[in-house]
């Protein structure tokens, strides 16, 4: 078990810390307003490399301003309707007649039962968190039962090699369950805590267990771990049908966001092209033409659609890119890539 990966998400991430706190913890307004600042830094940055300033370029060109700002009003309602349009379109996936939605019911009720009867549970609960906190629960308990059926009971590597599956198992377990416990759905940290159990590692280590020991163990601890292995499996279809409402949920909020700033953004261009010519606003602050701060902070608040646009399409896809694989199966580096034997 030397080549176990680590556990948490930060840990397996490749890059550092923060970066991963970019892409997946931070808040997604407060990394859209980051990104509008630093546009806006350089945009104005860029008057003080011996660029021409706008006063110059107005003379050149007296409606250049204008035909700045003419030219965002088209990708402004053009991407607001894109990404309303795929809105209606996750909407639309809740809608069906009633024997397609009778079916889900069955399914999702199919599910609970089979978990139920794995966890010892009478009724698992309805909400998401809880309901994974169950779960992980469960695993532990099957952990457990299977190191209190060995220990013992084996001499040598086997017995050794299961209980250290075992207490790393428990100890995993054990911090999701507690970082899971206050965790509200809606909000990104049932799914962070989801991806923090590295399930697919531990599938995998279990049937490695079987496949060297299988022939050694009693019919009891078999038994025991090929409960383990039923539980395990069970994280994954849970963790990927939370993902899914969660994308549904993120892409709502994201359509709700895109029709709120793309209308003031459209009034931002029109103020700009209506309003505001090289004249508008003589003089300088701090050794930058007002006007040129005019435009470089109308511009990004143009921008505003798209820059949360970027924000929310960053975690989506990060989390994506990081569950491709349901199962055993790892699809980053690790440390059996140097293994010639496996």
């Amino acid at each position: 078990m030397s080549d176990e990966p680590n556990d948490t998400m930060r840990e397996r991430a490749d890059g550092s810390g923060f970066r991963l706190w970019v892409l997946m913890r931070m808040n997604r307004y407060a990394l859209a307003g980051a990104i509008m600042v630093g546009l806006f830094a350089t945009i104005v940055a860029l008057g003080f490399v011996g660029l021409n300033p706008l006063s110059v370029l107005s003379v050149q060109d007296p409606d250049a301003i204008q035909t700045l700002f003419s030219s965002m009003v088209g990708p402004i309602i053009t991407g607001v309707t894109l990404v309303a349009t795929i809105g209606q379109l996750v909407l639309s996936q809740e809608l069906g007649a009633v024997g397609d939605q009778r079916e889900r019911m069955q399914e999702a009720m199919e599910f609970r039962r089979d978990i139920e009867s794995k966890t010892e549970q009478d009724v698992s609960p309805p909400e998401p968190a809880a309901f994974l906190r169950e779960l992980v629960a469960g695993i532990e308990d099957h952990a457990e039962a299977l190191r209190d059926a060995v220990a013992g009971n084996y001499d040598g590597e086997l017995e050794r090699e299961i209980i250290e599956y075992v207490e790393a198992l428990d100890d995993h377990a054990e911090a999701v369950r507690e970082k899971i416990e206050n965790t509200q759905f809606g909000t990104f940290d049932v799914i962070w805590t989801a991806l923090d159990f590295n399930y697919s590692w531990k599938i995998f280590q279990a049937r490695q267990l079987r496949s060297e020991y299988g022939d050694s163990l009693s019919e009891e601890a078999d038994g025991l771990l090929d409960e383990l292995i039923v539980t395990l499996q069970f994280f994954g279809p849970a963790r990927e049908h939370f993902k899914t409402l969660y994308f549904q949920h993120e892409l709502i909020n994201l359509s709700r966001a895109l029709l709120y700033t793309g209308p003031p953004a459209l009034v931002v261009v029109a103020a700009m092209i209506m309003y505001v010519d090289p004249n508008t606003l003589p003089g300088t602050l701090f050794g930058i033409e007002r006007i040129s701060l005019l435009v470089s902070g109308a511009f990004v608040l143009t921008l505003a659609p798209f820059v949360l646009l970027v924000s929310f399409v960053l975690r989506i896809a990060t989390v994506a890119q990081r569950t491709l694989a349901m199962g055993p199966f790892i699809l980053r580096e690790s440390s059996r890539d140097a293994d010639s034997d496996v």
